[in-house]
């Protein structure tokens, strides 16, 4: 078994996109994308999918049963360092001002020597940016909130081709 830190994640934001049916990776390269890295990421959280319960009891058996209902992958609270001059920073300010949902791609650092590293993309709206001042001793942030609108379609590392 092989696990990775989440040291060297990189973060991008991509163009405007819509929901639909789960995603596959073709939905976020066919057309291409242009995609912007969210630089000086100090935490990432997380996405995937949590199934909302709905419970029914019967009378006769005095039973609760639990039942998966609709699926949320959840909101990513992403942490930055501020940066005025980063340009993936400065895309996700501006689309927290808009109601379109935009696409997002995660790349690892947990590519095999000479080959491709693992991916995900997801699409979301980014709910917040606010930053955040803390004392003398910290460095100033920005709290993103991206409200995730989608599947995560993952890709898996590949080795090299030879």
């Amino acid at each position: 078994m092989t696990v990775y830190s989440s040291a060297g994640l990189q973060i991008y934001i991509g163009g405007v996109m819509a929901q639909g049916d789960d995603l596959t990776l073709a939905d976020f390269t066919t057309p291409p994308q242009t995609w912007v890295q969210i630089k000086e990421v100090e935490a990432a959280g997380s996405v995937g999918d949590t199934s909302e319960a709905i419970t029914f009891t019967a009378l006769d058996d005095s039973r609760t049963r639990t039942i998966k209902g609709p699926r949320s992958a959840g909101t990513m609270e992403i942490v930055c360092g501020i940066d005025p001059d980063d340009p993936g920073q400065q895309a996700v300010i501006a689309a927290e001002k808009e109601i379109h949902d935009y696409g997002f791609k995660l790349v690892f650092n947990d590519a095999p020597a000479g080959g491709t590293p693992s991916e995900r993309y997801f699409i979301g709206k980014v709910m917040s940016q606010a930053e955040q001042y803390d004392q003398a001793n910290n460095v100033m942030k920005l709290n993103i909130s991206i409200g995730v609108n989608s599947n995560v379609v993952r890709v898996a590392r590949a080795e090299a081709t030879p």
